[in-house]
């Protein structure tokens, strides 16, 4: 077979019937579950794609020549440029949105295989310790992706998601330079008739951008996870998918007729005509719902007793951008700057992050993007702040209850000053503000608030140009302290955001990253709930905005009660804004607050449970 250096080097290894066999009687149909990924349904034929094996790698394995080692990586790298830079030419076959998802990522890729700490790494390997190429960058990138694992676990919640994904990105980086170090092939999907259903054991980011979403109407996979890269790009591109679909390639065959339901994250392999039928109903009424979905994103998130929301959403890396935009939300409610510092082995510049700031505000095109300054804390590790100081001295049993969020970076000022000073050169281009993490007592406040005005007086000295007034200057409140104390920092702060999952990990004392323990994590619990009150009710009475950020401002059912407990504004992930919106137009202020009331009144998880779900059955 003929190959090229590019990424689409081979057809896909089908499973294919032997010669000869007589067709078999038809097969009892197959369910099976996974992780719904990408909401939607639909139907089509199999097309099973086996990647071939990577190759073996001898953990023994020594070189006596490091400088053949070296040119042997250094091609590599070079030809995984060149197929990240076809890939990239391949985007434009792609929906507008999945094209900017996409070559975000690329882009991370792209500057992995630069002049990188990853890079730094495998050269050392391979000069001190005699590994061969393949060797040492398998060793490399899964001592980093190990180390991000860790540290996620150790937090839990969104981060640990996060620190999932960062993982995956050089274990996706070094799958590929381990492939070119041997001249494996790649597998491709431009063969795939249309209407297909791809199925495969594991679908990399990179193969999301050979995807060509008018030919392959649905994904499904026995690996994988809804947080991981492919998942965010597979949302990009709108196709119904369901992940970790665990036993789906040993009953998965080509031309078998396969049902995906992306909403649910079932799986039906050769579907009884009953289920057919009731699947066909389910594609029409999907079709329907994202019509109507998508008709609610200009509509305002009004109740119907004229009580107007605001539904913002979370940032987390600028790809997701478009996301937002296809939600219809009305600003940036948390964009985590955590990114800026991950994978980086110096600290972004002044002028750096006031670059990326500017582009992510303007792009929001007048709705205000709320920035949090970057929360940081002794159980994580970046490079690029380790090595400007930002690290906890000392042993801490418990980085949790250590030093992070703003106190460390009280500790360390001159990143928080950098900062602060990108900020407020990036607020001439739209509505900001700007966001403490971790805030506990009021002297916390009232130091950082001295170091932003001497930063903003700093830049005015020198001629650069900021509004007549600086873009406010508020809290998250994470902590029962926070929530207690919240009439005096509500004095001190410009505006409020809720914390949910830090909030419900430190009022509970419960690790949701322990098995041991996460059963008892649970956000709804009447004693975070009276905190969330406590909270709301003193920004109120100093007339200070608040929101709430966190799981629970995504969860439609969920949002009523938060409604009923005085709360306006709710930031959450982009692809729950259309549902909320949903769920809140056809909601009354008078019914919210009766729930409220009822739920207050509650002693157990269980009840307060029972009370939402009757009411969100009743509306």
């Amino acid at each position: 077979m003929k190959t090229t250096d590019g990424p689409d080097q081979t057809s896909p290894r089908r499973r294919r019937r032997p010669r000869g066999a007589a067709p078999a009687a038809t097969p009892p149909e197959i369910r099976l579950s996974g992780d719904a990924t990408v909401r939607g349904m639909a139907i089509g034929p199999v097309m099973l794609v086996l990647e071939s094996p990577a190759p073996d790698i001898d953990a023994a394995a020594r070189s006596d020549n490091p400088e053949h080692e070296l040119e042997r990586l250094g091609e590599a790298i070079e030809r995984s440029v060149r197929q990240i830079e076809r890939l990239r030419d391949r985007l434009a076959i792609l929906p507008e949105d999945g094209q900017i998802e996409i070559g975000s990522l690329l882009e991370v890729y792209r500057r992995m295989l630069g002049p990188s700490r990853l890079q730094r790494g495998i050269h050392e390997r391979i000069v001190r310790d005699g590994r061969t190429a393949e060797l040492a960058v398998r060793e490399e990138t899964e001592s980093l992706a190990q180390a991000l694992l860790r540290d996620g676990a150790e937090i839990g919640g969104e981060d640990a998601a996060a620190a999932q994904r960062r993982a995956g990105e050089f274990r996706e980086i070094g799958q590929r330079l381990v492939r070119n170090l041997g001249r494996t092939p790649f597998r491709s999907f431009s063969a795939m008739p249309a209407g297909t259903v791809l199925v495969a054991e594991q679908l990399r980011p990179a193969d999301a951008a050979l995807i060509d979403p008018s030919r392959i109407v649905a994904v499904a996979t026995e690996e994988g996870g809804s947080t991981d890269h492919t998942a965010i790009m597979l949302r990009a591109l709108g196709i119904p998918t369901v992940l970790a679909a665990h036993g789906l390639t040993a009953h998965a065959r080509d031309g078998a007729t396969m049902v995906v339901d992306g909403t649910t994250g079932h799986v039906v392999i050769d579907p009884s005509a009953e289920t057919l039928e009731a699947a066909r109903r389910g594609v029409a009424d999907h079709a329907r719902e994202r019509q109507a979905l998508g008709r609610l994103r200009r509509l305002p998130a009004r109740l119907s007793s004229g009580e107007k929301l605001q539904l913002q959403a979370n940032l987390e890396l600028p790809a997701e951008l478009p996301l937002i935009a296809q939600s219809g939300a009305s600003g940036i409610g948390l964009l985590r700057t955590e990114f800026l510092f991950m994978n980086a082995a110096t600290m972004p510049d002044e002028d750096r992050q006031a670059a990326i700031y500017a582009e992510i505000i303007g792009t929001m095109a007048g709705d205000t993007t709320t920035i949090r300054v970057v929360d940081w804390g002794g159980e994580k590790h970046s490079e690029a702040l380790e090595r400007a100081g930002l690290n906890q001295e000392g042993d801490t049993i418990n980085p949790a209850l250590g030093m992070r969020g703003l106190r460390l970076l009280l500790r360390y000022p001159a990143v928080l000053e950098t900062q602060f000073a990108a900020i407020l050169k990036a607020s001439v281009a739209g509505p900001v503000r700007v966001m403490l993490p971790m805030v506990t007592v009021v002297p916390e406040l009232r130091e950082a608030r001295e170091i932003y005005h001497r930063v903003a007086r700093r830049l005015r000295r020198k001629g650069v140009q900021l509004g007549d007034t600086l873009p406010p200057l508020g809290i998250m409140v994470e902590t029962p302290a926070a929530a207690i104390m919240g009439d005096a920092l509500a004095q001190e702060a410009e505006f409020l955001a809720i914390g949910t999952n830090d909030l419900t990990m430190y009022t509970l004392a419960v690790d949701r990253g322990s098995a041991e323990v996460a059963p008892l994590y649970h956000p709804l619990h009447p004693a975070v709930l009276r905190l969330i009150q406590a909270a709301t009710e003193a920004a109120l009475r100093q007339y200070r905005p608040i929101s709430l950020c966190g799981e629970i401002a995504g969860d439609p059912r969920v949002v009523p009660l938060l409604i009923g407990l005085g709360l306006r504004s709710f930031s959450m992930t982009a692809s729950a804004v259309p549902r909320v919106k949903k769920v809140v137009r056809a909601l009354s202020f008078e019914d919210c607050r009766r729930l409220a009331h009822r739920v207050m009144e509650a002693s157990d998880v269980t009840e307060v449970t029972g009370l939402i779900d009757d009411f969100a059955a009743g509306t």
